[in-house]
């Protein structure tokens, strides 16, 4: 008999994005716990007022590389199989290279990169066959965006190791998704849009998040490597493989209206 406790791990799961994973996962049968991680403990905490006891908080700053040991330990103690691991933390800035300091901007590659690739090692020797890595990728993971240069990098970055990685997983049954949302009603802008000169400034074809969340769920569960919500965001992901990256930039810039 199995006794391992059923659990999935939320990251950047105290609002936007990461909660409507929360929501959907505490609706699902077969969880034991879901593991949420942000830096914000009382918004935590509010996680657990609304969905119960099913939500484990867990305030950690994902950045801090000593906490994936801790994280490491945890599973180990607690006796566990992760059946889904979201790696939502992550944010943003809008801005050109030299409006942001140089900590800052190691600070966005650390976050979106660094703990996404921690957690799915950290995480894989407790998954089993049928259990699911979703990644957050970004529509601006299709093309080079000027004046949001690091952020989309590091989101091609998470979906080419997420779709490689689900490659060197299909032996083991384990599927890998890059989810790549276009703009979302989340609170990613108000850390994002920081008044810079030249920045993003026109979010075409917005949607909520729990739709693309669910979508992403479904998409996972179907065994797909990457999930694109939207026909504008399949549209420019078509786009982008067809036309040349110079020019898709200028196009790019043309729709946020900046003069380089």
């Amino acid at each position: 008999m199995d006794t391992k406790r059923k659990i999935a791990i939320v990251t950047g799961a105290s609002g936007g994005f990461g909660k409507e994973f929360v929501r959907l996962l505490a609706a699902k049968d077969g969880l034991d716990e879901i593991w949420t991680i942000a830096r914000g403990e009382e918004n935590l905490n509010r996680l657990r007022d609304e969905f119960g006891d099913i939500i484990k908080v867990i305030p950690m700053d994902l950045t801090d590389r000593n906490n994936y040991k801790i994280i490491a330990d945890m599973l180990k103690e607690n006796n566990v199989r992760v059946r889904y691991l979201i790696n939502c933390a992550g944010f943003a800035k809008f801005c050109a290279y030299g409006d942001i300091d140089t900590d800052v901007s190691l600070n966005m590659i650390d976050l979106n990169v660094g703990a996404a690739v921690a957690l799915c090692l950290v995480c894989l020797p407790f998954m089993e066959r049928g259990d699911r890595i979703i990644n957050i990728s970004s529509q601006a993971s299709f093309q080079p965006l000027p004046f949001q240069n690091i952020y989309g990098a590091t989101k091609v970055f998470l979906r080419h190791y997420t779709r490689a990685l689900n490659v060197e997983l299909e032996d083991r049954g384990i599927t890998a998704i890059a989810v790549c949302p276009g703009w979302m009603s989340t609170g990613l802008y108000e850390r994002a849009c920081i008044g810079a000169k030249r920045g993003t400034n026109k979010f075409v074809d917005m949607h909520e998040p729990d739709v693309v969340a669910q979508k992403a769920v479904k998409d996972a569960d179907a065994g797909k490597s990457m999930s694109v919500y939207g026909l504008y965001t399949k549209f420019t992901h078509v786009a982008s493989k067809i036309l040349p990256q110079s020019l898709v930039m200028k196009l790019w810039l043309l729709q946020q209206k900046i003069n380089v």
